[in-house]
């Protein structure tokens, strides 16, 4: 934080999901262009601070340009369902007002998080799902494209590999199937990994926001949906304590109210935001089932990025500083 000014210095930070590692099996390349990826997002959203940008703009941007990357499960790139069909999820919160925006089970728009964004700003309804959300995203000019846009062939095979290998409503979290580490090697294991995205940031004038978004889990049964657009689940902020984006084991997410969790365990019992993250990732999710993890942002400028797996996506940058990124338990956290 800032020692020559009343507010913290302005901060963003991200994730693309958690899992289980496998460094045997990368490639130093492969490795570089997660960290690329997520490097060249946090660098865009520095500025964007740096700038003075309103941290909903900057955390809406942010989630849009991992939702354009295939190498995240989000947009284009994401999972496919028990129909090989795409069923896309986004959420955006802003902490001033608690203002906020979803869509859920969305499959011709480019950019949910842009939809999500325009239902927030509308302020009426604060969640719309299907076609209904379509027709609404349409009206307020965000972009449709075919539904195969979305897919790629890796996905494609995981799916497929899955359906061969399981029966019922067996589904994976992101993209399980034995053939996805030779059909697109990964950092974390595609066969164990957790896929949503999220951006978290606190601007120059004190404000938070929140954003998350999801293609969901491969193999899910349609209509289907968890917690990433729901507010409290995977996706919360408020200017009072905390900003949180959650990614992982939607279900046990929702049941525990992951993200408002944090800010309550912060208002209510006066935890520290490393100290409320740390219950609700290690002791609160993972008797539900809750593998995973999420980034947050308080309202003093500090981050945490807790999670329960071998290694989670991540990356950080405050305005001034360098740019943070990391995939392994092992390494440096926030």
């Amino acid at each position: 934080m800032s020692s020559s000014s009343s507010r913290p210095v302005p901060v963003i930070a991200l994730h693309g999901g958690a899992g289980t590692l496998s460094r045997a099996t990368i490639s130093a390349e492969q490795q570089a262009a997660y960290r690329d990826a997520l490097g060249t997002i946090l660098r865009a959203g520095q500025a964007m601070l740096a700038e003075g940008a309103d941290a909903l703009d900057v955390v809406t941007e942010a989630v849009r340009q991992l939702e354009e990357c295939p190498l995240f499960n989000a947009g284009r790139g994401a999972v496919y369902t028990a129909e090989a069909r795409h069923e896309l999820d986004a959420c955006v919160m802003r902490g001033s007002d608690l203002a906020a925006g979803a869509v859920a089970g969305v499959r011709t728009l480019r950019n949910p998080v842009l939809a999500a964004r325009a239902l927030l700003e509308e302020g009426g309804a604060v969640m719309l799902i299907g076609e209904g959300a379509e027709r609404f995203a349409v009206r307020q000019g965000c972009e449709t494209v075919s539904p195969d846009w979305f897919g790629t062939p890796a996905r494609l095979q995981q799916l497929r590999t899955m359906q061969a290998a399981q029966a019922g409503d067996t589904m994976a979290l992101d993209h399980d199937g034995a053939a996805a580490q030779a059909a697109q090697a990964a950092p974390l294991d595609e066969r164990a990994k957790f896929g949503t995205v999220g951006a978290v940031a606190l601007d120059a004038q004190g404000h938070l926001a929140a954003a998350t978004s999801t293609g969901g889990m491969t193999n899910k049964r349609p209509g289907r949906v968890g917690d990433s657009p729901l507010i409290g689940a995977g996706c919360y902020a408020n200017d009072r304590t905390v900003a949180v984006s959650c990614t992982g084991a939607g279900e046990a997410f929702m049941r525990a109210l992951a993200a408002h969790d944090i800010s309550a365990l912060m208002a209510y019992a006066g935890l520290p935001l490393e100290e409320a993250a740390r219950r609700v990732v290690m002791d609160t999710l993972p008797p539900l089932g809750g593998r995973g993890g999420l980034i947050a942002v308080d309202a003093q400028g500090h981050v945490t990025l807790p999670f329960n797996t071998e290694g989670m996506y991540r990356g950080w940058a405050r305005v001034g500083q360098p740019v943070r990124v990391a995939i392994y338990a092992d390494e440096e956290g926030a």
